[in-house]
């Protein structure tokens, strides 16, 4: 294992074992170094990898600490890696959204507020029967954002925030390309909405899978 690696797994242990909690400042980095058997080199190096991925914070002047470690910051670093996705890996980012957001979806036809879904219902009216491609997939993203969101599953809201930058080029090509798109679209939604309304949790999770689907079978018949 390089002296890296090492380090790192060292830290993560601390973290893990509760010898480290969230919030809780390092150690100096030579008290630390000596306990864990450590370079200061491979130290430094490990602090800053576990920064990127938002484990540690580190505060110029002030030390290292280790961050709230809430679901919604770790996974920022899924984000970053999923900008990085080759076009012809788009529709297996669909195909996770295809399992993951219908059974948020659902979820959210039993805990999702009534303020929520007159906000949802407001977004729908405010697009008109006939929006830009653009503001479409735009209004599209928070659309499903608000209610993942409404699941009240940090950890579902967080990945698929994460997962929807790959499929957004193809969900606004689609729009260009394919005979009423849009109408279809806005229809879906406004189905998703009716069954979150009647709380029909199983009716929610079919209409958002009908949703995804099309874009994905559109993609497919495309590529």
């Amino acid at each position: 294992m390089a002296v890296t690696d090492e380090a790192i797994e060292k830290i993560k242990g601390m973290i893990v074992s509760g010898a480290l909690r969230p919030g809780d400042r390092l150690p100096k980095e030579s008290l630390l170094a000596d306990e864990l058997g450590l370079s200061r080199n491979s130290l430094r190096e490990a602090v800053r990898a576990l920064s990127l991925i938002r484990i540690l914070d580190v505060r110029q002047g002030d030390g290292t600490y280790v961050t709230s470690l809430d679901p919604q910051l770790l996974l920022e670093a899924l984000s970053f890696v999923v900008d990085f996705h080759r076009d012809d890996t788009v529709l297996e980012f669909l195909a996770v959204r295809r399992i993951l957001e219908p059974a948020a979806t659902a979820m959210a036809a039993a805990l999702i507020g009534a303020a929520e879904l007159d906000a949802l219902d407001a977004q729908l009216d405010a697009l008109g029967a006939q929006p830009s491609v653009e503001a479409l997939v735009a209004a599209d993203l928070e659309f499903h954002r608000s209610i993942v969101r409404g699941s009240g599953n940090a950890v579902l809201c967080s990945l698929l925030d994460g997962l929807s930058g790959p499929t957004t080029r193809a969900r606004v090509w689609r729009g260009l390309t394919q005979k009423d798109a849009v109408g279809r679209t806005l229809h879906e939604h406004r189905a998703i909405l009716d069954a979150l309304r009647d709380r029909d949790a199983e009716a929610a999770r079919s209409w958002a899978t009908v949703h995804i689907a099309s874009v994905e079978q559109w993609l497919r018949s495309t590529l």
